[in-house]
């Protein structure tokens, strides 16, 4: 058997790979896989860039970045599978929460209740909000942007941005140390449910279908190992596909909740894989180079790239779903793929470009 190390981050979203190696789809293909429990994506990114992990649970723009060199020296990356869409939201501090005003139900609603909070709290010399990221380059960044600008908040001006690693969101929300979180599941479960905030934005709310994690890869384990390649895809587009299957998710949340896993309780785990995350139907498993474009579009909108990037070819050299479309076909469980709506706010206020 070929030997892999695979780097995930303790997620709902991480499921594909957990499955396929409790389920003996990585062994089925030949593949002597270990996996590597990680502590933040910053670690995910460097040791896949050096090659002490095969590949990993990417958050889907880090390729990108990592790729182009933004921040840190360039290593080229691939993105040949989706390995989940949806499962991220933005929850609010109790404190926060209280502090808006009443009535502000609906995710537009509440940002521009927030939007007024902060205007008033600049206005009266205060601190401005905390709020937690996952990672500069991350779904969870520019939906929580996207979703401030479209009510008028300046996220570089009005508030205060800081990255946290997902399983430490939690805390920083019950110590005070954050005003908000956006991280993806379960970690908004277990805030909400342990009293500590309310959920007021739910990325699937935001772009239906929207996309959030990658299986990531160098350019070069690529080139130097296709077969392995495909069938590290093969293996986990099978596991894709058992995390769908209703009759399956209570099997899922419970093997999750593994303390080597995400280590959180199945009855927190379970709501996102019932109701949000979906893993392979649908075509969620191809990468999609519009997610890939828009995904750009936001770095630039947002400073972190200029126009010497070329975002076009850096799409197309990142995203692969021919590999995906591969290992789809071969396995048989190839679906069609259906149309992506576009985030659902216009996003046309502060910072826009």
């Amino acid at each position: 058997m070929s030997a892999l190390t695979l780097g995930f981050i303790p997620l709902t979203d991480c499921a594909p790979l957990i499955v396929a190696q409790d389920r003996g789809l990585f062994a089925a293909e030949g593949l002597d896989v270990a996996l590597s429990r990680e502590a933040s994506w910053a670690t995910i990114r460097d040791k896949v860039a050096v090659g002490a992990l095969d590949a990993a649970h990417m958050l889907a723009p880090m390729t990108l970045a990592a790729t182009a060199g933004i921040g840190e020296p360039a290593a080229p990356m691939l993105a040949p599978l989706a390995l989940a869409v949806n499962g991220a939201g933005v929850t609010l501090s109790n404190r926060l929460i209280h502090a808006l005003p009443t009535g502000a139900e609906t995710p537009q609603e509440t940002a521009m209740a927030l939007a007024g909070f902060i205007a008033q709290g600049r206005a009266a010399g205060e601190p401005p909000l905390t709020f937690a990221v996952v990672f500069p380059f991350s779904m969870h960044m520019y939906a929580l942007r996207y979703w401030l600008a479209s009510a008028g908040v300046d996220p570089d001006r009005d508030v205060r941005l800081v990255v946290v690693p997902p399983p430490r969101m939690v805390e920083q929300l019950r110590t005070g140390q954050v005003d908000g979180i956006c991280v993806g599941a379960p970690w908004n479960t277990v805030a909400s449910r342990g009293g500590l905030g309310r959920v007021v934005l739910r990325t699937s709310q935001f772009w239906p279908a929207g996309p959030d994690k990658v299986l990531g890869v160098t350019a070069e384990f690529a080139r130097r190992e296709p077969q392995h390649l495909q069938a590290l895809l093969r293996a986990l587009v099978r596991a894709q596909a058992w995390c769908d299957a209703p009759e399956n998710h209570r099997d899922l949340a419970d093997l999750l909740s593994r303390p080597e896993y995400v280590g959180a309780e199945a009855d927190v785990i379970a709501p996102a894989i019932a109701d949000e995350l979906v893993f392979h139907r649908d075509g969620a498993s191809v990468p999609r180079l519009e997610h890939a474009r828009w995904f750009l579009d936001q770095m630039r909108r947002w400073n972190q790239i200029g126009p010497e990037v070329d975002a076009a070819g850096l799409a197309t050299a990142v995203y692969r779903p021919d590999l995906a479309l591969e290992a789809l076909r071969a396995t048989g469980l190839a679906t069609p793929i259906l149309p992506a709506p576009g985030p659902l706010f216009d996003g046309k206020t502060a910072g826009s470009a």
